[in-house]
């Protein structure tokens, strides 16, 4: 898997599995997963977009919370949740919920990140409450949006 190639797909009857690959160490895609400064740089979908609100407390029972807003229509989407589990530089396995719950329920959401020869592998699972939550969350278009922010992070490892 080349970066720039997301994969995302339907497995068992709740979950999704998502690959990309990134050309920087796993270090590097840790921070830019787990750093407020760096996730308001990539972490924000589709152009139009941004990343207005970014607190992270990174250890097991911390909290996060993240609200979208649309620059132009000033809309809002919220999400919050808390962290179970972190193993630097390599997993983290957190729970999340949208304000407006939109995705059926709480998910729980396992990043694992792996390093070879200088790239690094992200194999992520969603576990959604139910095989509808799931299938409604493949169908609104959130694979373009993270696919979007995930070409902004490929420049900025570029770039560094």
């Amino acid at each position: 898997m080349n970066a720039g190639q997301m994969t995302i797909v339907a497995r068992g009857d709740r979950e999704i599995f998502i690959t990309r690959s990134f050309d920087a160490s796993s270090k590097l895609v840790y921070d830019a997963f787990t750093r407020p400064d760096l996730m308001k740089r990539w972490l924000f979908g589709p152009d139009g977009w941004e990343l207005a609100v970014c607190e992270v407390d990174l250890r097991p029972g911390g909290a996060f919370r993240y609200v979208w807003r649309h620059k132009e229509r000033g809309s809002n989407m919220g999400m919050g949740g808390v962290f179970v589990e972190i193993q630097a530089p390599a997993k983290v396995v957190h729970k999340e919920l949208f304000d407006e719950d939109w995705t059926g329920g709480e998910t729980v959401v396992t990043t694992l990140l792996s390093e070879a020869g200088g790239r690094t592998k992200m194999e992520m699972t969603v576990v959604y409450s139910s095989a509808e939550a799931r299938d409604g969350a493949l169908k609104s278009g959130m694979a373009g949006g993270m696919e979007a922010g995930y070409a902004r992070l490929d420049k900025i490892f570029q770039d560094a």
